[in-house]
């Protein structure tokens, strides 16, 4: 059974935790599933360091699980590398980079990397636990937001990547799962699993599309070279899906998604939902530019944009707003 103090995995017939030794409950027969093996295999790892309590979800690449690092009584965040993938010298890498990508940038909207190891085939990051949740969480109840909000997590993610290129970092995919929330609702960047830094060349050659289809800019989804306006592209694809509900683009498959970004021209938002503001309509639709000239060059322009429309439009006492105003698109944090 679980150890109902430190959730570690103990057979029914043990008396103590062999982790922490507290007693047992009693158990009137057998548990009727077998223990999670990586769950298992992470806490002989992560030994005394961290509590692994539960798995919280799985993506792509890596299952994620919830902990407590044992001293400090914090909640964390453990990503784990899937094991097919983990044997694969590339993706370990990739793995690693997004580890070493994340440790340079130190901002507050960027999720810091607090420490990684591995051992095998178990391979992880640990991260700060984010009580808010993801952007995919929040579109998946609500679907669309309001424009002040919307504008706000914009603004937000906007700053920080405008960081992250400064210090020669693409994130190149920018998706809502990876945009998170504290629990005051201020939004941060997570997974640069695939970004390129200037440090990484040689890991991004040209020819290979990395990203998530719906996310990707047209030079993305062609294989070229990309810099910062290729994520500004994908913050105006955010931005897009909050205000309507959907991504501008769909397909049958992740080709004939990433021909649309290339060749077909998005609907403005103003078509899916009649009351957008032209405005943030505008914002949007530069961002969603096929040339990277025709975008912001920064994001800190693209921040100070959806700042004018928030100081225009945001009702006295929205907080999130207020506290996006604070930030100040081109201040140094």
């Amino acid at each position: 059974m679980f150890c109902p103090d430190c959730g570690t995995w103990n057979r029914a017939a043990a008396a103590r935790c062999t982790r922490c030794g507290v007693p047992l409950p009693e158990v009137s027969a057998p548990p009727l599933e077998a223990p999670d093996e990586e769950l298992s295999d992470l806490r002989r790892v992560t030994g005394n360091r961290y509590t692994v309590i539960k798995r919280l979800g799985s993506g792509g690449m890596a299952h994620v699980y919830l902990a407590r690092h044992a001293a400090l009584a914090r909640p964390v965040v453990i990503k784990v590398l899937h094991r097919s993938l983990a044997r694969e010298s590339e993706m370990r890498e990739r793995f690693r980079r997004e580890a070493e990508a994340a440790a340079r940038l130190v901002h507050p909207h960027v999720c810091s990397i607090l420490d990684q190891g591995a051992s095998g085939d178990i391979v992880y990051l640990v991260m700060p636990y984010y009580a808010g949740g993801s952007l995919a969480d929040l579109l998946s109840r609500s679907k669309t937001l309001s424009f002040t909000t919307a504008a706000a997590i914009g603004a937000q993610v906007a700053c920080a990547l405008d960081y992250a290129n400064r210090h020669g970092v693409v994130h190149r995919d920018v998706k809502p799962d990876n945009v998170l929330f504290d629990e005051d609702g201020n939004a941060v960047l997570t997974d640069f699993g695939i970004a390129t830094a200037r440090f990484h060349g040689r890991l991004t050659a040209t020819g290979r599309a990395m990203g998530t289809p719906h996310y990707m800019s047209p030079e993305q989804a062609m294989g070229r070279l990309v810099d910062g306006r290729s994520d500004l592209y994908a913050v105006g694809l955010l931005l897009y899906e909050m205000l309507t509900g959907h991504p501008p683009f769909d397909g049958a498959d992740s080709y004939a998604v990433g021909y649309k970004h290339v060749h077909e021209q998005p609907a403005p938002p103003e078509q899916s939902r009649s009351d957008v503001p032209a405005a943030l309509s505008a914002v949007v639709m530069r961002c969603l530019a096929k040339q990277p000239g025709d975008r912001y060059d920064r994001g800190f322009e693209l921040c100070d944009a959806l700042l004018g429309f928030l100081s225009g439009h945001a009702p006295v006492g929205d907080a999130r707003s207020a506290r996006v105003a604070r930030i100040g698109g081109n201040t140094p944090i």
